[in-house]
């Protein structure tokens, strides 16, 4: 625990599911939380729960579709704080209208993209330069087996039924974030990497998974606390990597 006391991490979309477990359980490691949330009410709320628990926590308020949102928690984390240590992307959803390439809403894809790739993409945009200020940054984004072409394209998987060109496109793309930003500060310290957190029992699939959301965080939080030495630009889920 005290190897990580005094490290910043933010976590999007901390309010509840697996960014919640995520805050609690870098929380209970030492590290100063910040639990970003759009809605003020439930993100203050889930504040003072973890620290019921003993944590050092605070609500960000943070919409990853509103960018003046971004720039208002960067700019007060960047005053308070003066880095980040961890960046933790979670924040996602899925969207009535989603399905396979034939039949799909293109509004549906539009407003997943919007949450899944492009708040992604903004979030990290602004928070990097407090990342670069930590001794060795990570940069860790919740992503879902189902953005795997390669599990995607095989028949046998397990989840090969599941094409909805929204969602799945939406985490292959953060895929290929993840590759080139980890290209981009190849020489750094900063580690960046995706995760598949598995059929995990949250609100996004009303509480239908077979994992507990302890498991289901358990590779995120791994991945938020690698060492120098970790491997970067990679999709791991527990027990290994994701194709």
């Amino acid at each position: 625990m005290e190897i990580h006391k005094g490290k910043i991490a933010l976590i999007t979309g901390a309010n509840k599911g697996i960014g919640y477990e995520v805050a609690r359980q870098l929380g209970h490691q030492g590290i100063t939380v910040l639990v970003g949330a759009r809605n003020a009410e439930l993100g203050e709320a889930a504040a003072k729960k973890l620290k019921a628990e003993g944590l050092d926590a605070h609500f960000v308020e943070l919409d990853v579709t509103k960018p003046e949102t971004i720039t208002k928690a960067s700019e007060s984390i960047a005053s308070r704080h003066r880095h980040i240590d961890i960046l933790v992307n979670n924040a996602g959803i899925l969207q009535p209208g989603d399905g396979p390439p034939s039949t799909a809403d293109a509004k549906a894809i539009r407003g997943i993209f919007d949450v899944n790739f492009f708040g992604v993409l903004a979030v990290t945009q602004a928070m990097l330069p407090l990342v670069k200020k930590s001794a060795s940054g990570r940069i860790v984004t919740v992503s879902s087996g189902l953005g795997s072409i390669a599990w995607n394209a095989d028949p046998t998987w397990d989840f090969a039924s599941y094409k909805y060109l929204g969602y799945n496109g939406s985490k292959a793309l953060v895929s290929m974030f993840t590759v080139q930003l980890a290209w981009e500060l190849r020489d750094t310290k900063i580690k960046v990497n995706a995760v598949n957190p598995g059929y995990t029992a949250t609100d996004i699939n009303g509480n239908s998974g077979t994992q507990t959301v302890a498991e289901g965080a358990a590779e995120t939080v791994r991945q938020s606390l690698v060492g120098d030495d970790a491997p970067t630009g990679k999709f791991f889920e527990t027990g290994g990597e994701v194709p």
